[in-house]
């Protein structure tokens, strides 16, 4: 897009400069390339080479800008030439008027602008020479801003709330500094969105498009421009274009694929071993079309204090549309035996819908186990070590990291080795026990094995040991089950005793541990109990105070006496005396004194303990052992009872480093350094491993002087305080405390001081009470939609678990309420942060609004006795009642092929307001069964109608498209009634049947049917009727709409026939068509039927020779001659011809088939054809055709029996009847009746005529057919049978069966049926009848008494493209006005037939032709004819003298024949000028004229039917109609059939001229009645009125006052000769009496006024009939006030066509000659 600033306003400079500056007010951009252009070209002008113009574009006002016009003298002569300047003060050059410049040479002329105003400068420089002038042009343009910018600017498909971006180039194109500025509507955004851009320089323009709505986009921005520093009054606009849609994204987890529901994706990664990782990928898809920017993110609660155990490695991004962007989650667990789970949510800005992705995982901790948990040594000496092993199990997939709390370096009587170490996963390792006793005492030792992130196991150890003085009682494992586990307890740790404070001891002496034995796969009360005993190692029995001793060598020689010694006291509690036994250590840098004592019951005692290290600037640990066993006093059964000893164990550490020495820097980890506590407020522990991963060994002592909280060391424990870790060993730490509400959120800080020095590790512990916290969904409230009553719904709703502790729940629904309202699952277990879907299910029993609170409780797992926290929901629900309703009650479909299927979809519309859930019913009747003759029995009772889902559930106000298919066995009307029952969710049902709609529906076969037939080629003369009859239309009609048998329905194509085994026909149906007979060698004969589909289904038919029959194959391969049947057969078939032979109809379709025979083989031919339609009928048709010798007179029968119409007894008059002849050769065929035959049968019907020919002999002309008219008079009411020979002179006699019935005049009279069965009116043109085609082809004009007149309107219409000639091939009864004239392409007329009824009843069948030509071809007929007489007028005045002998031929009108050759040897004779003629046309054979040939017309026929009766006959059978026809008297003609009965009455002569008996009868009874007449005083009366009446119109006396006046021209004079003719013989008596006499002769008035008034009626209703096809004449227009002077006009021109007309075919018949029939004029 161009953008461009307008000029500005011109200022105008002087007055006599005015015309030479010229303001430029068009766009400078298209001005300043031309001018560019221009400016650097350079022309040759009278031999100098120069610029055409100076154009100057920077300029400002009050300058000098000066150009050099510079002249190059390129020819061979000095060039002088004379300057005029330019005639503007503006422009000024300082050269002389003339210069001259030489061959070679350039000239340089300085030009200086010099403006005043900035407006557009426009001058010239003119140069002169003796060959010349030219001129150069002088322009200063005015520089303008002007921008190029793109029309229009695509953005890039973007997603909903994000952006999108694109760049165009913002071009100036001028040389001035233009500032811009944008002004850009939402949701675009231009950057930059002001500047200045340089002369010519190029900006890239970037814009953002941010749509806040799924949208297209057509926005557009303006940026306003102008020079810098002045105004911007410019602008160009950029249509911004961009579409936004909404991003939908997904994931899909390796789970979760294929699902739809992207919130049911999770990824569960199992079980996985504590320490280690799990990786699991899954997909984020964008199903969108647009880029899609995400971030995911974790549902709000959900992240532990420890950190997220999973991790993803990507949290944002974007993704293409249809692509999928992989992501990777690792699950790291770090908390054993926990179940973790968290939600990952997608969020895209933008996007509808949110998808959750849930990651779930349980870590796997250790699972260990011994093969023993007790050991037993037995009876061992003393000084001998016993040694057992045990198999210590890890069945998990974690390693286990365990510890033995036992010293094994013989500061114990027990070892075990290893002491600690590492299981891997699903293996085991072999422990090695070893006793050493030093004294004869029985030991036990219940030594706890730590492992890390599992619970302790307890091993008990058992040893007795015998000396050769003492031998005490033998310790078994029976031992220990029968002691209570708190003296187990007590005995086996008592190196945790003295931390333990009074209260904590219970009064009755017990510890509260369960006696039963010990299980240690088990997490348990009990167990936390018996770590919480180790930290303090006190038992009830003995405690040792203090049970930690930390020693510190501050001597810098080990030579040093000072030995640092710590003291401790062991207290019994016991009522028994007890005996101390210490285990001394070998090398062991610690000792206890003394060793061993006794103490009394409930006393202490205090022990010594001394550290003496054997070098400096190391680190020892010990675990110091003590056997407290009791003293046996008695000997009594009490005192004799064995019991356990007790072990009390003194942890002492000790250091020797010089004051100067530097301690160990320790090389450690602890893991891990954070310990959560969250939980009810019950005892709790975990274990935390430090690792020595150093060199040297690592001293740990927990730090208590770093918090000023003197609670803290009773809430938190830690076990051990204080001890030591050899080099690549560990130490397993308890952490023991009791969560409470008052724990600081930022947690409790152990420190652990290592190496007795300033290095510290740090625990941290989190400590709290996690309270029993649950959400509901939507706020604990859940609505259901409107249900049914009995039926149920079911909606989802979730439970979250938003506390730490797993959580048990349990639903709780009010008695009454469980048959409405039920929850799946109703209890179960939710883990931290987990959301549980439940199914809530409805069921209303009452049509009313439910609002239902059941409640939930919670509770941690594990603990039973804790309070139960209960939660309530609000549930609403309604119960109504549902229905179903149909769009349509009453549905139609289409009909349908038998057998096949069609499909609809019928709308069930539910309006209530809840779902239904329904079963339908289908009930089906049928009517108008149509069946085969030979019907099948019913096989199936299945109903034609198939619905394609019997049931289902509709939501409320939603529609269901139900797909019925039906598929009928039958044809028949098929109704169907579709009804429904409600249901609940059981399927029970809820109501009664309830009709929803009606389905009607009709199985149909295929059906044709012949509307319509044609003749042509040959039999053009054979009228509908005949043609009718010669193909047996109508029992083909009635075959084709006829029910196909079983066999016929299921195949397309007929069953099989074999032409070696013809004629072995399977087909029922026959049927003859016959092609009439024809001459040999004349044009074929053509019939066209007209096929027409009635159904409503397409047809497929087809005409199957019998080479297109499916023909046996085996019959094809046999090696055999064809005999002459076969021979013949194949022959017979090139004789016929169908077109088309296949073909498909529509429903309504109609299409025309032709039939041809051709005759050029003599004989009756026979060929059979199938005509079969698609599943459907299958008919066998016998082609039956006559070809006749040539110059053999023949007469071809369609029928070899003809019935007559019935007729009355009784009536005076029977009605005349026609017999149809045709001649099918090629001569005049004479034709005898043998009237002996109906002699005799008079002779026996009482001398009565019973049947009378009135043509019995008579000629008919080749092609031509002829009626013979009978008179059937019966005498009895019977069928009367008679057989009549019909001779044909030199040719056969053919026997002709004639069958006529008399009816009872008692029996019920009924009008005859004039009126044709055939189709009246041609609905489509037809082959060969496609120039024109009438209205009608048949015209009934009914009952009607003799004489009358009756008139019928039928259009004739041009369907061609060119002109055509009609003519109407009339009758002595029928008119057709116009008989003939031209009809233009297109063109319709009205034609006006008038049916005029002779004297004597007859039953009229005419056939009424109508000859079309071709205007074309008359006027070629012309042309030819006239050169043709040319020619013979040229002939007739020239001759050729020659000698060479020629044969002479005539010439005359018709083509002569060939003469003899005759060769003259002398000159001609003298003859006349035309003999001279006639005989140099003889002589010259080769230029012989022939006359052309007429051009043949194509017939239509037209056929006319009607039944006359006599007067009183009509009126007594028809006496309401018998004054609604105009009889026409005047004009008839008395034609009277001449019968034998007619002679034999009624004679030439007058009957009272006779003199005999019949006139005395005869003038009796006509005296009689004329009395009777006179006697009637009401017939005198109304002759006396009439006589008074004036005479409405008085017409002059003359001989054409006869004739009505408004018939045409050529009517009136056909009208009056035959009215000379028919009133000839009647009149003769009349008119000579009134010549004689003198007497005028005076016309009746009353009939001729009533004749004339019918016939002006008459012609008046058709003129304006014509003119109302014409246009000239409209019926729906209102009247006019005044219509003369138009209907003259109309008037006087139609007399001129006419007139026209009249004088052309005068002219027309003075030039045909030579017997030519008249012709139409063209």
């Amino acid at each position: 897009m161009l953008a461009e600033s307008r000029d500005p306003k011109p200022v105008g400079s002087d007055a006599q400069w005015k015309s030479s500056i010229i303001v430029n007010n068009k766009h400078p951009r298209n001005e300043n390339r031309h001018q560019q252009h221009a400016s650097g070209q350079r022309s040759s002008f009278l031999g100098l080479e120069t610029k055409t113009e100076l154009v100057w574009e920077d300029w400002g006002v009050g300058r000098e800008f000066t150009k050099s016009l510079v002249l190059k003298n390129i020819g061979l002569k000095i060039q002088k030439l004379q300057l005029r300047p330019p005639v503007s003060k503006f422009f000024t050059i300082s050269v002389s008027r003339i210069i001259a410049v030489s061959p070679g040479t350039t000239l340089s002329i300085p030009v200086t602008f010099r403006p005043s105003e900035k407006c557009a400068y426009d001058d010239s420089i003119e140069f002169h020479g003796k060959s010349g002038s030219f001129q150069v042009f002088l322009r200063a343009i005015i520089p303008y801003p002007a921008l190029e910018v793109p029309n229009t600017v695509l953005l890039p498909l973007c997603a909903v709330h994000q952006s999108a971006s694109t760049t165009f180039q913002l071009q100036n194109l001028s040389k001035l500094h233009t500032y811009f500025k944008w002004d850009c509507p939402e949701p675009f955004q231009v950057n930059p969105a002001e500047g200045v851009l340089k002369p010519s320089h190029v900006l890239e323009i970037t814009v953002l498009f941010k749509p806040q709505a799924a949208m297209l986009f057509h926005k557009h921005a303006y940026c306003s421009f102008g020079e810098e520093g002045g105004e911007t009054n410019s602008c160009c606009t950029v249509l911004l274009q961009g579409a936004a849609k909404y991003p939908c994204l997904h994931l899909r987890s390796s789970s979760s694929k294929g699902e739809k529901d992207p919130g049911d994706s999770v990824i569960n990664f199992g079980s996985v071993p504590i320490g280690k990782s799990a990786q699991k990928s899954f997909g984020i898809y964008n199903s969108s079309h647009v880029t899609a920017f995400f971030s995911l993110t974790r549902i709000s609660g959900g992240v532990p204090l420890l950190g997220s155990e999973f991790t993803c490695d990507i949290s944002s991004g974007n993704v293409g549309p249809g692509e999928t962007v992989s992501a990777q989650v690792t699950f790291a667990p770090v908390v054993a035996d926990a179940v973790s789970v968290e939600y990952l949510t997608i969020e895209c800005k933008g996007a509808l819908n949110q998808t959750a992705l849930k990651l779930t995982g349980s870590c796997e901790g250790p699972k260990v186990s011994l093969s023993s948990f007790v050991v037993d040594f037995g009876c061992v000496k003393e000084g001998v070590t016993a040694s057992k092993t045990i198999e210590m199990v890890n069945y998990s997939c974690a390693e286990a990291t365990y510890q033995w709390d036992l010293d094994c370096a013989g500061h114990s009587v027990f070892s075990i080795q290893p002491q600690c170490g590492t299981i891997l996963q699903q293996s085991s390792v072999t422990l090695t026990i070893n006793y050493l006793p030093t004294m004869p005492i029985a030991c036990h030792r219940c030594v706890p094995c730590l492992i890390h992130q599992w619970e302790p196991l307890f091993l008990d150890l058992i040893g007795t040991c015998h000396s050769d003085a003492l031998e005490p009682d033998v310790l078994t494992p029976e031992h220990l089950s029968d002691s209570k586990k708190s003296d187990m307890i007590s005995a086996s740790m008592p190196s945790y005793s003295t931390y333990l404070d009074e209260s904590s001891r219970q009064p009755d002496g017990s510890s509260g541990m369960s006696s039963t034995p010990r299980d240690n796969e088990k997490r348990s009360s009990v167990e936390v109990d018996s770590l919480q005993s180790h930290s303090y190692s006190s038992s009830t029995h003995v405690s040792v105070v203090p049970n930690e001793l930390l020693f510190h060598h501050s001597s810098s020689s080990l030579s040093s006496t000072a030995t640092p010694s710590q003291a401790v006291a062991i207290t019994n509690y016991t009522s028994v005396k007890i005996t101390l036994v210490w285990t001394i250590a070998q090398d062991s840098p610690f000792s206890v004194s003394p060793i061993t004592c006794d103490l009394s019951p409930l006393k202490s005692t205090s022990f010594r303990v001394s550290y003496n290290p054997k070098e400096l600037n190391t680190l020892h640990g010990a675990q110091l052992e003590c056997m407290a066993v009791k003293v046996q006093q008695g000997s009594d059964e009490e005192e004799k009872q064995i019991c356990l000893p007790w072990c009390v164990i003194v942890s002492v550490i000790g250091e020797s480093f010089e004051y100067s020495k530097e301690h160990f820097s320790p090389c450690c980890s602890l893991e891990p350094n954070k310990v959560i506590f969250a939980g009810q407020s019950v005892r709790s522990h975990q274990t935390v491993l430090l690792r020595n991963n150093g060199d040297q060994p690592l001293t740990f002592c927990r730090s208590t002087n770093y918090s000023s909280d003197t609670a803290l060391d009773a809430s938190v424990l830690l076990v051990p305080r204080s001890g030591l870790v050899q080099p690549g060993n560990h130490q397993i730490f308890t952490v023991i405390t009791t969560p409470k509400e008052d724990t600081p959120l930022e947690g409790l800080k152990l420190q652990l001081q290592l190496n007795v020095a300033k290095h510290k590790k740090e625990i941290t512990v989190f400590s709290m009470v996690e309270k029993v916290s649950v959400s509901l969904e939507s706020g604990g409230h859940l609505y259901f939609q409107d249900i049914s009553v009995g039926s149920h719904a079911e909606r989802t709703h979730f439970i979250r678990n938003i506390c730490r502790l797993p959580l048990c729940f349990q639903w709780s629904i009010p008695g009454s309420d469980h048959s409405v309202l039920s929850v799946q699952p109703n209890a179960g277990k939710l883990q931290p942060n987990e959301s549980l879907l439940q199914r809530w299910s409805f069921r209303p029993m009452e049509e009313k609004t439910y609002t239902l609170e059941p409640t939930v409780a919670v509770w941690p797992v594990n603990s039973l006795e804790y309070e139960k926290s209960i939660l309530p929901l609000k549930v609403v629900g309604t119960g109504s009642k549902g229905f179903i309703q149909a769009v349509r009650e009453v549905v139609h479909m289409e009909d349908t092929l038998v057998g096949c299927s069609q499909s609809i979809d019928v709308p069930l519309v539910n309006n209530s307001t809840c779902s239904v859930s329904f079963i339908l019913f289908v009930e089906q009747t049928k009517q108008d069964v149509q069946t085969h003759q030979d019907p099948q029995p019913e096989t199936c009772t299945q109903t034609a109608l198939q619905l394609d889902r019997q049931s289902g559930n509709m939501a409320s106000h939603s529609t269901l498209m139900l797909r019925a298919t039906f598929r009928p066995d039958r044809q028949a009307l098929y109704q169907w009634t579709i009804s429904y029952l409600t249901l609940n969710r059981s399927g029970v049902p809820l109501s009664s049947p309830m009709p929803v709609c009606e389905i009607r529906a009709k199985g149909v076969f295929p059906k044709l049917q012949v509307t319509d037939a044609c003749s042509g080629g040959f039999g053009a003369w054979l009228n509908k009727p005949y043609v009718w009859k010669l193909f047996s239309v109508d029992s083909l009609n009635e075959q084709l709409l006829s029910i196909p048998s079983p066999v016929e329905h299921t195949y397309r194509t007929p069953v099989k026939h074999s032409m070696r085994t013809y004629p072995t026909i399977l087909i029922k149906a026959m049927l003859d068509f016959n092609f009439s007979s024809a001459p040999l060698n004349s044009e074929a004969s053509t019939f066209v039927l007209v096929f027409y589909n009635p159904g409503c289904i397409p047809v497929d038919w087809t005409f199957l020779f019998p080479e297109d029959q499916q023909v046996d194959f085996r019959h094809w391969t046999q090696a055999e001659e064809l005999c002459h049947d076969e021979l013949h057969q194949m022959k017979v078939a090139e004789l016929f011809n169908i077109s088309p032979r296949t073909g498909t109809l529509l429903s309504g379709q109609q299409r025309a088939v032709q039939f041809s025979y051709s005759h050029i083989m003599v004989g009756t031919h026979q060929l059979p054809i199938i005509l079969k339609i698609s599943h459907g009928r299958e008919i066998l048709l016998h082609f039956q055709g006559v070809t006749v010798d040539q110059e053999r007179p023949y007469l071809y029968f369609l029928s070899r029996h003809h019935v007559f119409t019935p007729v009355m007894i009784g009536d005076l008059t029977s009605p005349v009847q026609t017999y149809d002849l045709y001649n099918g050769g090629d001569i005049p065929v004479h034709y005898e009746v043998d009237e002996l035959v109906l002699s005799q049968l008079q002779e026996n019907s009482f001398n009565h005529p019973l049947l009378c020919c009135l043509n019995p002999v008579g000629d008919i002309q080749p092609g031509k057919m002829a009626s013979l008219e009978f008179i059937f008079s019966p005498l009895e009411a019977k069928m009367h049978s008679v057989d009549i020979p019909i001779h044909i002179q030199d040719g056969d006699t053919t026997l002709i069966r004639f069958d006529g019935c008399g009816l009872s005049p008692q029996s019920v009279f009924t009008s005859s049926d004039t009126q044709s069965s055939l189709p009246c009116v041609r609905r489509m043109p037809l082959p060969g009848l496609g120039a024109a085609f009438l209205s009608q082809d048949s015209v009934s004009i009914g009952d009607i008494p003799v004489g009358s007149e009756s008139s019928r309107v039928i259009f004739l219409t041009n369907v061609s493209l060119k002109e055509i000639i009609y003519k109407w091939n009339l009758t002595q009864v029928v008119h057709i006005y116009p008989e003939q004239g031209l009809l233009c392409p297109g063109e319709s007329i009205l034609c006006v037939l008038t049916f005029k009824a002779t004297d004597y009843p007859t039953i009229y069948r005419l056939d009424i032709t109508c000859q079309l030509t071709q205007q074309a071809a008359w006027d070629q007929y012309y042309d030819a004819l006239e050169r043709l007489e040319q020619e013979q007028e040229k002939q007739k005045h020239e001759f050729t003298i020659t000698d060479l002998t020629e044969s002479r031929r005539g010439f005359t009108d018709k083509v002569l024949p060939e003469l003899s050759l005759c060769k003259y040897k002398a000159l001609p004779p003298i003859c006349s000028r035309l003999a001279r003629a006639e005989q140099r046309m003889q002589s010259d054979p080769v230029k012989v004229w022939k006359r052309p040939e007429l051009p043949q017309p194509t017939l239509l026929h037209m056929g006319v039917t009607a039944r006359s009766y006599r007067s009183q006959e009509y009126f007594t059978h028809f006496p309401e109609q018998f004054n609604n026809h105009f009889r026409c008297f005047f004009f008839s003609k008395p034609l009277r059939p001449k019968t034998m009965w007619c002679d034999a009455v009624l004679t030439d002569e007058h009957p009272l001229r006779r003199h005999g008996p019949q006139r005395n009868f005869l003038e009796h009874v006509i005296t009689s009645v004329l009395w009777t007449i006179l006697d009637d005083e009401e017939f005198t009366q109304s002759l006396l009125c009439l006589a008074s009446k004036p005479l409405t119109y008085k017409p002059r006396i003359s001989s054409s006052s006869l004739l009505p006046t408004p018939q045409p021209q050529s009517e009136l004079e056909e009208t009056a000769a035959s009215s000379a003719i028919l009133h000839s013989q009647a009149d003769s008596n009349i008119s000579a009496e009134c010549l004689e006499t003198g007497l005028e002769m005076k016309p009746d008035f009353q009939r001729v006024s009533a004749a004339m008034c019918n016939d002006i009626l008459l012609n008046t209703l058709q003129n304006l009939m014509t003119e109302a096809v014409r246009g000239e004449f409209n019926f729906t227009e209102p009247s006019r006030t005044d219509h003369s002077s138009h209907t003259s006009a109309r008037r006087y021109s139609s007399g001129k066509v006419k007139k026209d007309e009249t004088e052309r075919e005068t002219i027309q018949n003075e030039e045909t000659q030579h017997d030519q029939p008249s012709l139409p004029s063209a």
